[in-house]
């Protein structure tokens, strides 16, 4: 079921700051429109910890309506508070969503016993399949393989999304888990390489703002033409590169507005980008004829 391509979905807001809706339902039918494999609303890209309880529950509504069962919707529910995962789980499961993506808790940087006992408490709240998301770089913590390969024997803990950037890592987990366990990449430019080593495709930012070419990209990578994958990456390296200019989801966020798909409004604490990556952003959307009214 989460196979191939996801979106982490930005989430658009009006410049007086409030949910912007039909924006929002707007990029959701671009993106099933463009062939992409499931959508990830309400991640750390969607500014979750910026939106309401009442927000996030209403950011996933809209998706489930406007996906109407085309594609699947991972929804987003981690955080450093167990119970409150496990509360905010059990109400995306009445919402209907595919699954449940969901950040290791962060700050408080637990061990891996605590990641263990963590998950398993949210797995035993649903009967939502839950794909783990391992991001040390922002969290603090490594969820290490020896601890995926625990809670891959858990029935509906059925993925990870590998955001380490270590591709040895990746192969070591790979080589631990089941093969029905999936495992995606969380950094863009390393999605080739990962499903090279068995896994099964992206959670992507990249793709909010390409999503037909980034859909092409691991479709082909799957059916073992890398070939073409390569060909695509080269094209949009450049881009998957600037969108991490400043944190993100900033520098997206910046140019899907450049583009003409929102407006450039974010929620602090992110700030707008300088005026520096500003023009580092626009040339590289020049350079790949994204161009404001021009869709991907």
């Amino acid at each position: 079921m989460f196979t191939g391509t996801g979106t982490a979905l930005v989430t658009p807001f009006r410049t007086d700051l409030s949910l912007d809706e039909p924006t929002l339902r707007a990029l959701i039918r671009r993106q099933i429109e463009a062939g992409i494999d499931f959508l990830c609303p309400c991640g750390t890209t969607g500014e979750s910890p910026t939106l309401s309880h009442e927000e996030h529950l209403r950011v996933v509504e809209i998706t489930v309506e406007e996906a109407n069962g085309r594609v699947p919707v991972l929804a987003g529910a981690g955080g450093y508070d167990t119970q409150h995962v496990v509360e905010l789980a059990r109400e995306l499961e009445k919402l209907r969503v595919s699954g449940l993506l969901s950040v290791t808790p962060y700050y408080n940087k637990p061990t891996q016993e605590g990641l263990y006992q963590h998950y398993r408490a949210i797995a035993e709240s649903t009967a939502l399949p839950i794909v783990v998301y391992s991001v040390q770089g922002r969290t603090g913590v490594n969820v290490e393989p020896a601890t995926i390969a625990r809670l891959a024997e858990i029935p509906n803990i059925i993925g990870i999304k590998e955001a380490s950037g270590n591709v040895a890592q990746m192969a070591s987990i790979l080589a631990r888990v089941p093969e029905s366990f999936v495992v995606l990449s969380g950094d863009d430019s390393v999605t080739i390489p990962l499903i090279a080593l068995g896994g099964r495709g992206v959670i992507s930012v990249l793709s909010n703002e390409i999503p037909s070419e980034f859909a092409q990209l691991t479709r082909a990578a799957l059916n073992g033409d890398f070939e073409t994958a390569r060909r695509i990456q080269r094209r949009y390296q450049d881009l998957a590169e600037v969108n991490f200019v400043e944190t993100s989801p900033g520098p997206v966020k910046f140019a899907m507005a450049r583009m003409g798909l929102l407006e450039p409004v974010w929620r602090l604490p992110l700030v707008t980008p300088s005026k520096a990556s500003q023009q580092k952003i626009e040339a590289v959307l020049e350079k790949a004829g994204l161009v404001a009214g021009v869709r991907a």
